[in-house]
C-alpha cells in the first residue's frame, strides 16, 4: 500500500511539472499569435503581463525567451507546430540544460551544450538553417549567407563607449563593482546585454550605450584626410556639420567626441518625440551649442537655412536588417517589398540634403541593413548623381561578433 501511495505521489508531482511547462509552452505561443508586429515585441509583450496578473517573475522571464526563441528562427521550420518550433528554438537558441528541456526533450537536454552545427544535425533533416533568412539574394557584398543566419540563433552583446573625458573614472566603477566586461577597442567595452549599466554610470556622461560597430561609422574622421583638428581661425571657422536624420543624436556626440575642432552643428529629424530625447542626451552630454530644427526633409519646399556645409552625416531610416538579431520579431514580420521603399526614401533623402553640402565638404552615408539596394547601390546613385568622390565604403559585418552589422560611405563633394 505504501508503495502505491509513493506511486501516486511520484506520478502527481512528474504530471504537475509537465503540464507546468507545457503551459509556459502554451502560454508563449498564445502571445506570439497574437502579435501582428505592430509594435516593438518588447512592448507588446510587457504590456500583456501586465494585463495578465497571474504570471510571477520567473514566469514572464521564461515565457519571454521562449518568443524570442520562437522569433529567432525567423521564416524556418514553417511546416511544423509552433509549439514544436518553439522547442527547437529553444534548443537552438540557449546553451545549457534546463528544466523545461529536461521534461519535454530530455534527449536535446543532454546536447544543450554542443555547437550549433552539432545542434543542427540532430533536428530532422528538413530543418535548413538558410531558411532562417529567406533574403538572401538581397545581401550585400561580402555576407557570408550561413553564418549570418546562424547569428540569428545569438543574443548580441551590449556594448558601451567610454567618453574620453570620463575613461579613468568609468575604469575604476568597472573595477570596483567587478561587472562582468571585455574590451572590444580603445574605448568600447563588451558587456551582457543582461547588465542594468543605468544603475552603475550616468548615462550619455560617462558611458554611451551604443552598438560597436556604431561607435565606427566615423572612423574615417579619425583615419582620413578631413582636416578635424585644425584649431579655429579666420582662415578655419568652426566646422560647420548637419545631422540630417539625427533621431536621438548618437552620431553626433560621437562626432563631438572624437573632433577636435569646434563644431557648429545642426541636427534635424521629422519626429518631434525624438528631437525631445536627443535634447535630454545632449544636456547630459554637456553638448550646449547647436541648433536644430523638425521637418520632412524630403518635401519639395524644405531647406535648412543658413550656409552649405562642410560635414553632412546621414544615417538614413532603414530596414534595420542589421539588427534583427536585436529584435528577431522584425525579421520574421518583414515583407521584401519594403526594401525598394526605403531605397526610394532613401534616394529623396539624399536628393534633398546634397545640395546643402558645399564643394569640398564631406557626406556620410549610414545605414543598419545588410540589404545591397539600401548599401552599395545607393553609394552607386550618390557617386553618379551629385558629382561626389567615394572615399571609402565598408560593410561592417557583427555576425561573427555579436554586434549589428551596419554600412558606410564617404563621399566629397567635387
Amino acid at each position: 500500500m505504501l508503495f502505491c501511495r509513493v506511486d501516486l505521489y511520484s506520478s502527481s508531482i512528474y504530471f504537475y511539472w509537465m503540464s507546468r511547462f507545457h503551459s509556459y509552452i502554451n502560454s508563449a505561443k498564445t502571445i506570439v499569435e497574437k502579435y501582428k508586429g505592430e509594435k516593438p515585441f518588447a512592448i507588446f509583450i510587457k504590456q500583456f503581463f501586465a494585463a495578465n496578473k497571474k504570471y510571477g517573475a520567473k514566469d514572464r522571464r521564461l515565457i519571454s525567451t521562449l518568443c524570442y526563441n520562437f522569433f529567432r528562427l525567423g521564416f524556418a521550420g514553417k511546416g511544423i507546430s509552433s509549439d514544436q518550433k518553439m522547442l527547437e528554438a529553444t534548443f537552438l537558441c540557449e546553451s545549457e540544460p534546463s528544466e523545461l528541456m529536461e521534461k519535454l526533450n530530455p534527449e536535446w537536454n543532454k546536447k544543450m551544450t554542443l555547437p550549433i552545427n552539432e545542434k543542427l544535425a540532430t533536428l530532422d533533416p528538413g530543418f535548413l538553417i538558410a531558411d532562417i533568412f529567406p533574403f538572401s539574394n538581397e545581401l550585400s557584398d561580402g555576407i557570408e549567407t550561413g553564418e549570418f543566419c546562424k547569428s540569428f540563433l545569438v543574443q548580441p552583446d551590449l556594448f558601451l563607449r567610454i567618453r574620453p573625458q570620463t575613461k579613468t573614472s568609468v575604469l575604476k566603477k568597472l573595477e570596483k563593482l567587478k561587472l562582468s566586461w571585455q574590451w572590444a577597442g580603445d574605448d568600447c567595452v563588451r558587456m551582457r546585454v543582461s547588465e542594468k549599466v543605468d544603475d552603475f554610470f550616468i548615462i550619455d556622461k560617462e558611458v554611451v550605450v551604443q552598438d560597436y560597430h556604431s561607435q565606427k561609422v566615423l572612423d574615417y574622421l579619425r583615419n582620413g584626410d578631413v582636416d578635424t583638428d585644425a584649431p579655429q581661425t579666420k582662415s578655419k571657422p568652426d566646422l560647420s556639420v548637419w545631422d540630417c536624420c539625427a533621431a536621438s543624436g548618437g552620431k553626433s556626440i560621437l562626432l563631438n567626441d572624437i573632433v577636435n575642432r569646434k563644431i557648429n552643428l545642426t541636427v534635424s529629424d521629422i519626429r518631434a518625440n525624438i528631437i525631445l530625447n536627443l535634447h535630454r542626451r545632449f544636456k547630459k552630454a554637456g553638448i550646449k551649442e547647436y541648433k536644430y530644427f523638425i521637418a520632412d526633409i524630403t518635401s519639395a519646399d524644405f531647406t535648412p537655412g543658413g550656409p552649405c556645409f562642410d560635414l553632412i552625416i546621414c544615417d538614413v531610416p532603414c530596414s534595420g536588417s542589421g539588427t534583427w538579431s536585436r529584435t528577431p520579431e522584425q525579421m520574421y514580420f518583414f515583407k521584401q517589398p519594403a526594401i525598394k521603399e526605403y531605397s526610394d526614401l532613401q534616394k529623396k533623402i539624399i536628393s534633398s540634403v546634397m545640395p546643402h553640402l558645399q564643394t569640398g565638404g564631406m557626406f556620410i552615408y549610414i545605414t543598419c541593413s545588410v540589404f545591397k539596394n539600401e548599401n552599395e547601390a545607393i553609394s552607386e546613385f550618390i557617386a553618379e548623381n551629385f558629382n561626389c568622390q567615394l572615399l571609402q565604403q565598408q560593410m561592417l559585418k557583427g555576425y561573427d561578433k555579436k554586434a549589428d552589422s551596419m554600412f558606410v560611405a564617404v563621399f566629397r563633394k567635387l
